[in-house]
């Protein structure tokens, strides 16, 4: 199966370094012809429609960042699943470790979320993984555990759901979890979610990607920072 690359470039972006990198991309992922992976961008939400217009003839699909449990209503700055697939998405990241630690996010309401995204044909890519402090006591697969448990609904299938298994301490500081503790909790993550596909996302970039892509378990990455620059996104990629 082709590995899933998927680009989540957060709250980082204007249009014109955007389009650019989308273009590069595009014609990087063109001139691979291994079929070995398939990429997938989630720009910010003021994005998507422009990142749209420049990838409709491409391999590369896109993606949003979050979507409201609600198909519509007076929830002033959300957005709606139907209107991401309205945009041409076929994806949502859901449960980021951003978003649960910054705006307070349950598993519950992650859950709703994805039952909001699989009834208007979005894939959820839902997020989690523990904290330094989880891991160091120990508590690792506990707490992942319970996210799995509390974070995926009742209308998941491998056609719509996936994994992305961060641990927090690794997003955004330069930490990579090593082959082992990677090849470990993915190992525990399979036994809880079957055949559903699964993401490692932790500082992933195209110097460790071939290590990370070749460990068992491991369908793909989430990818952050690295993700911004088409070169290295695009040595993620191939390292698959």
């Amino acid at each position: 199966m082709p590995k899933l690359i998927v680009g989540n470039w957060k709250m980082n972006g204007l249009q014109a370094e955007s389009l650019e990198r989308v273009e590069k991309l595009a014609a990087g992922v063109q001139g691979d012809a291994s079929g070995s992976f398939h990429m997938v961008v989630c720009p910010p939400a003021t994005l998507i429609a422009p990142v749209a217009a420049k990838l409709k003839d491409s391999v590369i699909r896109w993606g949003g960042q979050d979507c409201h449990a609600e198909a519509s209503g007076a929830y002033t700055g959300d957005i709606a699943a139907p209107m991401l697939k309205d945009m041409g998405c076929d994806f949502v990241i859901l449960g980021h470790s951003e978003r649960r630690q910054h705006h307070g996010e349950t598993s519950a309401e992650v859950a709703a979320k994805a039952k909001a995204a699989h009834a208007s044909g979005l894939t959820a890519i839902i997020c989690v993984g523990e904290l330094d402090a989880q891991r160091s006591a120990g508590e690792q697969e506990s707490v992942v555990g319970r996210q799995l448990a509390e974070s995926i609904p009742d209308t998941a299938s491998t056609e719509n759901t996936v994994i992305a298994y961060e641990p927090v301490w690794a997003i955004g500081t330069g930490k990579t979890a090593s082959a082992d503790d990677i090849k470990q909790m993915h190992a525990f993550i399979r036994g809880k979610v079957g055949t559903l596909q699964i993401l490692y996302g932790g500082s992933v970039k195209a110097a460790n990607a071939s290590e990370i892509l070749h460990t068992e378990n491991v369908d793909g990455v989430l990818v952050g920072g690295a993700s911004l620059k088409a070169d290295e996104f695009l040595g993620i990629a191939v390292a698959s």
